[in-house]
């Protein structure tokens, strides 16, 4: 399998990602062998419960400083520095100072909800071509309902792929009033590239959270967290039906990669220009939670 790139808002450049378990996951998702383990073992949620209960055991610990130094964590931007983890969930989900991810713009501007490796389509009916030929998006099953499928047809859809080694809290991309959380049962299966270049229906059928976030000005946005293998639980923390600030905390994963799509309605928003012209390329922008993802469309 090709290495896997993205381009950095930041850098200005192509950069190749760090994958954890690159070996294992080209095994899985490239060889007959390893599909067999996926699908009896591996994408079962026992598989990734078995591993949410290690890394919230204190013996978890042990892994962090090599974690840090292996994928370069910048721990001046942690709360908590290592000393203070009480297991690896807890270094994984930690929270970061609030300089460290500054919110930016106005309220005519919508910030990228995770850090995240990050695709945009301003028309979701256009989508086709993710990360490889001939793959298209399923709205209806993504969303478990035909209504809402037909509400957001041609809405603006963002795709935010988390790496495990990401910041791992997500935040509301606007302002507005959050509804209750609509879980929907799935399996999980890895998010990483490697797997959705062969099926990008990992997305939708995965275990996935669907809220909706009604916003004066934005419209009804939905903002939809899909869990990965590892991910086991995606954990809330706002309160429902509560008006939240642009660039609040929503909630965050324990470990493993993950993704977060945002939907908004249709003529509502207008996606940055470095995040449509990668993804017309089928390339992945890396972007830092907070910071501007498009801008009201009048």
């Amino acid at each position: 399998m090709e290495k896997i790139r993205y381009f950095d808002r930041y850098t200005k450049q192509y950069e190749e990602e760090q994958v954890m378990g690159e070996h294992f996951l080209k095994w899985i998702y490239g060889s007959t062998l390893g599909k067999v383990a996926l699908h009896t073992l591996i994408k079962r949620r026992f598989f990734s419960d078995i591993m949410g209960w290690w890394m919230n055991r204190a013996g978890s610990i042990k892994s962090i400083p090599p974690f840090i130094d292996q994928y370069q964590i910048d721990m001046n931007e942690s709360i908590k520095q290592v000393g203070d983890f009480t297991c690896f969930n807890d270094f994984f989900a930690r929270k970061l100072t609030p300089e460290a991810r500054p919110i930016l713009g106005d309220e005519m501007t919508a910030v990228f909800p995770a850090d995240a490796r990050h695709m945009g389509w301003q028309d979701a009916a256009l989508i086709e071509n993710v990360f490889v030929k001939n793959q298209s998006f399923d709205l209806t099953a993504l969303l478990d309902s035909v209504e809402l499928a037909q509400k957001y047809a041609h809405g603006t859809l963002i795709l935010s792929r988390l790496c495990p080694v990401d910041y791992h809290r997500f935040h509301f991309p606007v302002a507005g009033i959050p509804s209750t959380t609509r879980r929907v049962s799935g399996s999980l299966a890895s998010v990483s590239p490697y797997c959705l270049r062969n099926k990008l229906a990992w997305l939708w059928t995965n275990k996935r959270t669907i809220t909706e976030l009604k916003s004066e000005q934005w419209g009804d946005v939905l903002l939809i967290e899909v869990g990965a293998t590892g991910v086991g639980a995606i954990h809330e923390t706002y309160t429902p039906n509560k008006p939240v600030e642009k660039g609040a905390e929503k909630g965050y994963f324990t470990f493993g990669g993950s993704t977060v799509i945002t939907i908004f309605e249709p003529n509502k928003i207008q996606l940055a220009p470095d995040l449509l012209a990668n993804t017309a390329e089928r390339t992945e922008l890396y972007a830092k939670q907070g910071d501007i993802m498009g801008i009201l469309q009048k």
